[in-house]
Order: structure tokens, then sequence, then C-alpha cells
């Protein structure tokens, strides 16, 4: 079984579950709002379905992490969850203690279903904090406050191996000091794992709306850069240090699946709006499904999978994704894997430039990364190299 030591991608497995109680105003996700019960029955034999599907594309493999997202998957039944890992199982070879993570948000927390999902397989769970004061919170729309929080980051504790949880910062408003104090805390609170995300304004989101209509300031691009300095030097004083741009870990506590992602591995997506990238047929597909959910789940019923599009990918277009996934890391690219893909080396010249500009480094022989300045540029960064 791969390591996360060993830098191997991985072969990672994500199940998109697509209802929320509530659609927040900053997101962008493929969530939707269900106001009668979902028959989670039917959604469970429809996951199963499309499985097998993408198991027939795909081959058979070792999955190195499952992780369940959303939407709000803690608002399935521990035994959906149950169904959805036993599909995954009984299709490609799951050994034994990989990491299986499942979002879960403060407000559905239930002892009870915590255990369930622990029964079920879920070893680690990513809870959707977002702030630690009441009046940020239901600025962002959470249907939870800071207590209850608190109460599922307890219970989560107790009940799983592994936690994580997300904060968003550079909220309109949100001084240096403010944010100090409240990373400080959830630092203390933290069990292994933090993702912190800066809010940024997406399109389609209510938020979009407020901010083109004037009513919605954000903090300006200075102040945003100093506040992801503040955090990179909190959190790496306190012994979390960032593994990638908004990740942060204990040595040995990173996120497995989502270094699926970011080292280039492969993975199936499943379930409305899932993407997938793998190699079929010896080449990089690229898969997207159906995004609404009932629509999904007709087509999967009639078809076998909610797939409507998907392309295959060439070898330049794999080098810019390779690249732009990589550089996020702070183990950075390996040069010889990039060479390989795009069948030519990254222009000496330009790195040469960029290191210069002390924007990155090399880390022995054979890797590049982003330095923590590059990393506030990091798009500039990555055009740069990627430019013919």
């Amino acid at each position: 079984m791969t390591t996360l030591r060993d830098k191997t991608p991985g072969f990672g497995v994500y199940l998109h579950w697509p209802f929320c109680a509530a659609k927040c105003p900053y997101c962008d996700f493929n969530s939707h709002v269900r106001h009668q019960p979902v028959d989670q029955t039917r959604f469970a034999a429809a996951f199963r379905r499309e499985i097998a599907t993408m198991r027939e594309r795909s081959g058979p493999r070792e999955v190195t992490s499952i992780f369940l997202g959303g939407g709000t998957p803690s608002l399935m039944e521990p035994a959906t969850v149950g169904a959805l890992l036993d599909a995954v199982a009984d299709h490609w070879t799951v050994p034994n203690g990989i990491e299986v993570t499942l979002e879960a948000n403060p407000s559905s927390v239930e002892a009870d279903r915590f255990r369930g999902y622990r029964a079920a397989g879920v070893n680690r769970v990513s809870l959707g904090v977002q702030a630690l004061n009441d009046q940020d919170l239901r600025f962002l729309g959470r249907l939870h406050n800071v207590a209850e929080a608190l109460k599922a980051i307890e219970l989560a504790r107790e009940t799983f191996p592994r936690l994580s949880f997300d904060l968003i910062y550079a909220r309109p408003g949100q001084s240096v000091d403010a944010w100090s104090a409240e990373l400080d805390r959830a630092i203390g609170l933290a069990a292994d794992h933090l993702s912190l995300y800066q809010l940024t304004i997406e399109e389609g989101t209510r938020f979009q709306l407020l901010y083109d209509a004037g009513k919605l300031s954000m903090p300006d691009s200075d102040h945003a850069a100093l506040l992801y300095e503040i955090t990179q030097d909190v959190t790496a004083a306190r012994g979390l240090p960032a593994y990638e741009i908004s990740n942060h870990a204990r040595p040995g506590a990173e996120s497995r699946h989502n270094l699926v992602y970011w080292r280039y591995g492969e993975y199936v997506g499943v379930g409305p709006g899932a993407h997938g990238r793998f190699i079929e047929n010896g080449r990089r597909n690229v898969t997207f499904t159906e995004k609404m959910p009932e629509t999904w789940l007709d087509r999967v019923e009639t078809h076998g999978h909610g797939v409507i599009g998907g392309e295959v990918l060439t070898r330049e277009e794999e080098a810019d994704e390779f690249l732009i996934m990589g550089l996020r890391l702070t183990e950075g690219i390996d040069l010889t894997r990039y060479e390989a893909l795009a069948g030519h080396p990254l222009p000496l010249r330009r790195i040469t430039e960029l290191q210069d500009e002390g924007l990155v480094e090399p880390v022995g022989n054979t890797r590049l990364r982003a330095t923590p300045r590059g990393m506030i540029v990091l798009d500039a960064v990555v055009a740069d190299l990627a430019r013919e």
C-alpha cells in the first residue's frame, strides 16, 4: 500500500452527496436544498450503479483514499454511508486502514450518527466550522453557532481517529489581531489538521450579487496577503505547518485524499456534479456528471451512469495541470515527472528568472517549489512557467 512519505500520487474515490440544509452565500459548490426528504435508498442504489460503470472504465485498482464530499454528507443516514463504502469495496481493492473522510456540518452532528459513520468505516471527519464567532457565522450563512461548533469538534475527536476543520478568513473588517487570536484558538481545538481558506467572491453566489451592488466590502489585496502571512507564521509556530497553500497539518496527518489531487494522481468522481481524472486506455480522461441531483438520478437509472461530458487530455494539458496542482504543495513538483508528461523540460531560463525574484526554489536536484512569497502570487508563477 502506498504511503504519504513516498510521494506516490495514489488512486482516490470521490463520492459527492449534493444536498444541504441551506445554501451558504459564498458557496459555488454543487449543493442543493430540498424541503422534502431525500430518497436515500434510491440514491444509494444509483451511486452503486455509477460506481460499477466507473470500475468498468478504470479497471482494477487499489484505492488509497475515499472522500465523501458535498453538499453535506452528514445529512446521510449511516446506513447510506455504509452502502456507498460497501459499493466501493465491492468494485475495487480497498486495503484496511486507508483514509476514509466524510465532510460534516456542525449543525447536522449527532452522537449516534457519528458512531454510525465510524462503524460504517469512516475514520476521518472534516468539519465545516468556518468561523469561531457568532457574528461572522451569521454573516457566512452558517446554521450553527460557536457553541454547537465546539460541541461538534469535541464529539468528532471522541469518535474518529482523525479530525480536520475549515475556517474562512479575510472576512470583511477582519483585523490581523482578530484573525491571529481566532487562529490560535482553532489550533488549540484542532486534532491534527486545519484547512484555512481566504474568502473569495465566486461567480453565481449571493455574495457576488452583494459585491457587485456595492453592498459587500472585501479586504484589499495587501491586507489579504498580510493575513495569509500571519496564517503561515502562526500555524508553523504551533506545529501545524502548511503542506499546501491552504492546508496545515502535523507531520504525517496530511489529507491523503487531497494529496491525490495535488500530486496529480488518479481519481474517479461519483455522484451529481462529480469530476474524475483517471487513466483509461493509456490516456488520462476527464469525466464530469450531471449536476442536478434528480436529473442525475434519472440518467443513472436509465444509462448506468450520470456522465454527461469529458475529454482526453493532451500531454501538454496533463503537464499544465500537474504544474498547477503540484506547485500548491510545499514539497513542490518532480521536474522529471513534468518532463515525462510534457515531453520537454521546464525552461531553465524561466526557472532562473523566478528564482532570482525569490518566487521559486529548488528542493534537492530533482524538485522545484514555490517560496512563501511565490505562494501569494502562485497563479502568476504557474502562468510564467507554463507559457510557450
